[in-house]
């Protein structure tokens, strides 16, 4: 299985940067690779200052070695060695009109000291974070969501939307980081589930992602704005940075297993702003977002 996951996401990563230097018709996306001294390495490949997107990045890893202790106390393990390959993205458009976008999908092993495998699970997801709300956004997007999930099982969506719901709060804050999504993690294989069919669904999922992403940002891309409009877009985007650098688990993996700064990074945008104290004011288009990021919403049935 990790052969074909890591080739699936191999394609998949050429595939949206296709498509989003398409959509930004400015800048192409500079890769990098690069190996982990301990096992393995990834391609990155990130895009800045572009004609619509401020940065973006599509990143591949496989890792493997032995697990740091660490992350054996974390998951609840003794000493192991792991393999772990992934796709991340992480879009921070120009306009405060369009919203930033992240997804990732991920597969895990773990081996005894035999190297035969022990456990062995998928994970993954994506959200979308807006600054300014237009509820047809978040609609389409949770849209393209549920329809992925009911082709595989009709109680994904509502099981895996409230999981995101959960999983991107900012808890420090007691508001959410966006509008949600999906987040998935530990699907491992049982009766109900063979390896192959959660296989099928996170791919699913995953296929989907520029028609959830895409059509929002072309609509909004070219939207006008002003200065204040950009300086709230960079007071939110503090909101998203303190999101990843304390709570993200993704983060944490990489910065405790040796991973290579410059990717596990890659996801903070390049201008952000904290003010002290700061708060939207009332009745405005500032505030309507800040209703919802305090008590997420069902946005499709």
């Amino acid at each position: 299985m990790r052969d074909t996951f890591y080739k699936y996401i191999c394609e998949l990563q050429d595939t949206i940067v296709a498509a989003l230097e398409l959509a930004d018709g400015k800048a192409t996306f500079k890769e990098d690779l690069w190996k982990r001294p301990e096992g393995g390495g990834g391609r990155t490949r990130v895009l800045e200052n572009g004609g619509v997107f401020e940065k973006g990045g599509v990143n591949i890893s496989g890792v493997h070695g032995t697990l740091p202790k660490s992350m054996q106390t974390h998951l609840n393990v003794s000493e192991a060695s792991f393999y772990a390959c992934g796709l991340s993205l992480v879009l921070h458009p120009k306009n405060p009109m369009a919203p930033t976008v992240h997804a990732n999908w991920r597969y895990f092993e773990m081996y005894d000291l035999n190297g035969n495998i022990v456990d062995q699970w998928f994970g993954g997801g994506l959200d979308l974070t807006p600054y300014y709300l237009f509820e047809e956004d978040a609609i389409h997007f949770h849209r393209v969501c549920k329809e992925a999930c009911d082709r595989h099982d009709k109680n994904f969506y509502p099981q895996y939307k409230k999981k995101c719901d959960d999983y991107f709060w900012n808890k420090h804050r007691d508001e959410a980081r966006g509008v949600g999504g999906l987040f998935f993690d530990y699907l491992k294989p049982s009766p109900q589930k063979s390896l192959k069919q959660w296989y099928d669904f996170v791919t699913d999922v995953a296929d989907n992602f520029l028609e959830a992403y895409l059509p929002i940002l072309n609509q909004r891309k070219n939207l006008a704005y002003d200065e204040k409009q950009k300086k709230w877009q960079e007071i939110r985007r503090g909101r998203y940075v303190e999101f990843n650098l304390v709570h993200d688990k993704g983060t944490l993996f990489g910065l405790k297993t040796n991973g290579r700064i410059e990717s596990i990074l890659m996801s903070l945008p390049p201008t952000v702003q904290w003010h002290y104290d700061h708060h939207s004011e009332k009745n405005s288009e500032e505030e309507k977002l800040m209703e919802i990021i305090r008590k997420p919403r069902n946005w499709v049935e």
